[in-house]
């Protein structure tokens, strides 16, 4: 049996007819590994994301899930799969305390919910503590475990994270980036778009660089930080930390 969890073939996509941001771009994603998606500014890797996750017009290509095909399904199918997504903006809802918000992870399965909440817990032991605390008057590194403990209460297959560290200060994103090897140490396969490269490639096991809708590079997280030629190209003063 196949180790695959996520296979993209050959994917082109895009938001507006006859402009494509994704030009033939495949990836693979392995049980329990952690992927990195990195790239310059406008590569498509956010758009990668929310093309696995069906919130892009797919025009050519595939999307697996396990082996079954899964191209252009509904989130709402997606997420029954274990297909999980936790975008980069907009992804609390700041009016519901942190338990509510989780609640809102199971509801296709609400007598999941005791056992979810306490393996978010073992992870996020915080998000427990403050369970009664609106989501509205956490910070932006606090409202990303929300997301991600959200995220995990559905108990994924694959969880898509987007640039999990945007907008945090150094030490939040620190933080970020050890909840995430947490969570992929926990067992789920994740895909993990970032624009911290140097970070991202330190945590992950494999990583894709996109360029133009395109994977042009792709090798482990140590391969591509040492790689002269990739640091020229994509990841500039990179070299020098």
């Amino acid at each position: 049996m196949s180790d695959v969890v996520v296979e993209v073939k050959n994917l082109v996509a895009g938001y507006l007819p006859g402009v494509n941001i994704l030009n033939d771009c495949s990836i693979v994603a392995r049980q329990g590994e952690l992927i990195g998606i990195i790239g310059p500014n406008g590569a498509g890797k956010s758009t990668l994301l929310k093309a696995i996750f069906g919130q892009v017009n797919i025009r050519s290509g595939q999307v697996f899930l396990k082996g079954e095909e899964i191209t252009g399904l509904k989130a709402n199918k997606l997420v029954s799969k274990g297909v999980a997504f936790v975008p980069q903006t907009n992804n609390v809802f700041p009016s519901l305390t942190i338990e509510e918000n989780l609640e809102m992870g199971v509801y296709q399965n609400p007598k999941s919910f005791k056992e979810r909440f306490e393996f978010v817990g073992s992870i996020f032991p915080d998000l427990i503590k403050r369970r009664s605390q609106r989501a509205g008057s956490l910070s932006g590194g606090e409202r990303q475990m929300v997301a991600m403990g959200r995220a995990l209460m559905v108990d994924p297959s694959v969880l898509l994270l987007d640039e999990p560290s945007a907008g945090l200060s150094p030490v939040r994103q620190d933080e970020a980036f050890i909840r995430v090897k947490e969570v992929n140490e926990a067992g789920v396969t994740v895909l993990m778009v970032e624009q911290n490269a140097r970070r991202c490639l330190q945590i992950c096991d494999r990583a894709y660089v996109l360029d133009q809708g395109k994977d042009a590079y792709t090798g482990t997280g140590r391969q591509l930080l040492n790689d002269p030629k990739m640091i020229e190209l994509y990841l500039g003063n990179l070299a020098e930390l």
